[in-house]
C-alpha cells in the first residue's frame, strides 16, 4: 500500500459526565477508544456498525469539529490536533464532511449557490465575479442543472439536497471527503444513483473517501476496505472482499447475516444478537462484545483481545480466532 494520506493512530475521544453543584466529572463515556487505522491515497475505506458505536464521532474528530482526548490524527504526515488555527484553517479545504441530514446543513434562507461558493471566498479561493462560473460547474458535476443556482433548499428533493451537499465539499477541490451516513435518508433507488455519483468523482477527480455507514450492503458496493466498529473500538478490518467472503470476527458475521439476499428462495442463517449495545460510559470488562456473542469463553471476558493481523491485510479483535 502507498503511503497513507489519513492516519488514526490509537485514537481516542472521550466527553465528560459531570455531576453535582459544581459540574464535577465523575465519569467518561467512551465514544472512540483506542483506534488505528489507514487510509491511502484514492482509496475508498467504509466504517461500519451498529448506531452508537462511535463511527460519527470518528469522522468529527479527524475534521477537529471534536477534540480528541489522545492518540493521534496525522494527514499526510501532518497531526491535525496539534496545528494551530491558523495552520488548520489553511487544511480545512483539503479535507470535507458531508453530512447525514443535508436539509439541518443547510440554511433555508440561503440560496444554493451561496451556500455552496460561500467558502471560496472565505478561504480566497475565487473572486466573487468568478464564483457563479465555479458554482455552476460543481452543480454540473454532481448532476444538477445550472438554474438551480439560485434555488432555495426547501425546492429540492433529498436526493437533490444530498447532491448539493456533495457539490459544497467538492468545490473546494479536497484530498479526503468523511461522508457520513450520506445515503442511509435516501430511497434505495436515489441511493443508487449518489453511490454512482460517488464512484464518478472518484475517478474523475481521483478523491479518497472515508465513508460511514451502518448499511453493509451500501458499502460493498463502494468500499475497497472496511473497518468494523462495535463500542467505540474496532473490531475487523480487511478488504472488502475478505470480509464478506471470510469474516472472522463474531460481531461482523451476526452483521453481514443481516443483509437480505437478492435471491428470495436463498437462505442464509440469521445470527440473532440478544441485548442491547452495553453503555459506553460502562463498557465491559475484557472483550466489550462478550455481554452479547454466542461463543464467548472466560477469556473473553476477562482480557482484552490484541488487535492483530491474522493474514495479510486482515486485521482482527478476538480471542477465539
Amino acid at each position: 500500500m502507498s503511503e497513507a494520506l489519513l492516519e488514526l493512530d490509537r485514537l481516542k475521544t472521550y466527553f465528560p459526565i459531570t455531576s453535582g453543584l459544581f459540574n464535577r466529572t465523575v465519569g467518561h463515556v467512551r465514544a472512540v477508544d483506542d483506534i488505528s487505522l489507514t487510509i491511502a491515497p484514492g482509496e475508498t475505506f467504509g466504517l461500519v456498525g451498529e448506531s452508537g458505536s462511535g463511527k460519527s464521532t470518528v469522522g468529527r474528530t479527524i475534521v477537529r469539529l471534536t477534540e480528541k482526548t489522545s492518540g493521534q490524527v496525522k494527514f499526510k504526515g501532518n497531526d491535525l490536533h496539534d496545528l494551530s488555527d491558523q495552520e488548520m484553517r489553511k487544511i480545512r479545504p483539503k479535507i470535507q464532511l458531508i453530512f447525514q441530514d443535508p436539509y439541518s446543513s443547510l440554511n433555508p434562507r440561503v440560496r444554493i449557490g451561496d451556500a455552496i461558493g460561500e467558502a471560496l471566498l472565505d478561504h480566497g479561493m475565487a473572486s466573487k465575479q468568478e464564483l457563479r462560473e465555479k458554482v455552476q460547474e460543481v452543480l454540473g458535476l454532481c448532476g444538477l442543472s445550472s438554474y438551480h443556482i439560485d434555488r432555495f433548499p426547501h425546492e429540492f428533493s433529498g436526493g437533490q439536497r444530498q447532491r448539493v451537499g456533495i457539490a459544497r465539499a467538492l468545490i473546494l477541490n479536497p484530498d479526503l471527503i468523511i461522508a457520513d451516513e450520506p445515503v442511509s435518508a435516501l430511497d434505495v433507488s436515489i441511493q443508487a444513483q449518489i453511490i454512482n455519483l460517488f464512484r464518478k468523482l472518484q475517478d474523475t477527480r481521483g478523491l479518497t473517501y472515508l465513508f460511514i455507514s451502518h448499511d453493509l450492503s451500501v458499502v460493498e458496493h463502494l468500499c475497497s476496505r472496511i473497518g468494523v466498529m462495535y463500542l467505540g473500538s474496532m473490531m475487523e478490518i480487511a478488504s472488502r472482499d475478505e470480509l464478506f467472503q471470510n469474516p472472522l470476527h463474531p460481531y461482523t458475521k451476526a452483521l453481514l447475516s443481516a443483509i437480505p439476499m437478492p435471491i428470495p428462495k436463498v437462505k442464509r442463517d440469521r445470527i440473532v444478537l440478544k441485548g442491547d449495545i452495553p453503555n459506553p460510559a460502562n463498557p465491559p470488562a475484557g472483550c466489550k462484545f462478550h455481554t452479547r456473542c454466542p461463543y464467548a469463553k472466560d477469556i473473553c471476558k476477562q482480557q482484552i483481545p490484541t488487535f492483530r493481523e491474522v493474514t495479510a491485510g486482515h486485521l482482527v479483535a478476538c480471542h477465539l480466532v
